[in-house]
């Protein structure tokens, strides 16, 4: 019989990239997703995917689809991650709550590990390479929420009986990404022959492909060690100007590139790479896919997406 595992923030990047991963491996995915959302349409459909739309702040009263366990809970959802509402503390505080609640529900639904997705805003600004021992200031009230949700849920699992990973998630691109991030508005941008502005890009900067990460998640899900915090990312730096210029090559775009059009914040993070080693002696991860690839899966991946949209019209 398959084993499952139910997968919150299911349509995000990590999260398709995650749900197809566990589909190869031969698992069902309970697909957990907020109600109503209009993103929920791009889960695919098939025996081994079951859709639940539902709210998490009454995981008591939510429906369970049947007496099967899971094995491991994936809290990847989180409201507030872009802008502003990063420093809506309502809205992060309500993301604890929900977290909480994730691990409440895991518990009914019969798991045994609860993999809950951090973030590297949990450190604030260091120019170390990220360990999971490195201190942690949180600056905005997204890295302060992660961090305090990454402690109560892992105190929720241990009076639960339940094993509990915490994972600081670098820059993560890829398929399903959402339209604010850097790469995926840059890309679009580019892709249309648009002048692109940036800061003047000598931030050091991991970026990890979002299959990378699902894998890197199914495998804590396969050995987890109670307790662990890991950072995940790629485990090199560059400059992000070296990034930018790469997709402006590989979209082809002839419009300028302009660094320095835009000041660097007054927060800004300079340094950003991932110390990976614990992740890979506990779970055998190693990154598959370089930059270069990466983007050009994502340019092919929207073009389909571009494509489809135009022939609904």
């Amino acid at each position: 019989m398959k084993k499952r595992v139910a997968i919150t923030g299911v349509t995000g990047v990590i999260g398709m990239a995650l749900l197809h991963a566990c589909i190869r491996e031969k698992y069902e995915v309970l697909a957990i997703c907020h109600r109503g959302s209009d993103r929920n349409g791009q889960i695919s459909t098939g025996p081994e995917i079951m859709v639940m739309e539902t709210d998490l702040c009454e995981p008591d009263a939510v429906a369970l689809p049947d007496d099967k366990p899971c094995e491991t809970f994936y809290h990847l959802a989180w409201s507030g991650t872009y802008g502003a509402d990063r420093d809506d503390l309502r809205m992060q505080v309500r993301n604890i709550e929900a977290t909480l609640d994730a691990v409440r529900l895991a518990k009914r639904l019969g798991c045994r590990t609860f993999v809950g997705a951090g973030s590297q805003a949990e450190y604030g600004r260091t120019e170390e390479t990220l360990r999971p021992d490195t201190p942690a200031f949180p600056e905005s009230g997204y890295g302060m929420a992660k961090l305090c949700a990454g402690q109560m849920s892992r105190k929720a699992c241990e009076q639960l009986g339940m094993h509990h990973v915490w994972v600081r998630l670098l820059s993560v691109y890829g398929p399903y990404d959402r339209a604010e991030t850097m790469v995926s508005a840059s890309l679009r941008q580019m892709l249309r022959g648009e002048e692109t502005t940036f800061t003047p890009g000598g931030q050091q900067w991991d970026f990890l492909y979002g299959a990378d990460a699902a894998d890197a998640l199914f495998r804590i899900g396969l050995c987890p060690v109670h307790g662990r915090v890991y950072c995940l990312g790629s485990g090199q730096a560059r400059p992000l100007r070296e990034y930018i210029l790469k997709m402006k090559e590989l979209t082809g775009c002839q419009a300028p590139v302009r660094f320095g059009a835009i000041p660097y914040g007054s927060h800004q993070v300079m340094h950003l790479c991932a110390d990976i080693r614990e992740l890979t002696a506990d779970t055998g991860f190693i990154p598959a896919t370089d930059f270069e690839t990466g983007i050009r899966e994502t340019i092919q991946w929207m073009r389909r997406k571009e494509l489809e949209n135009t022939e609904r019209m």
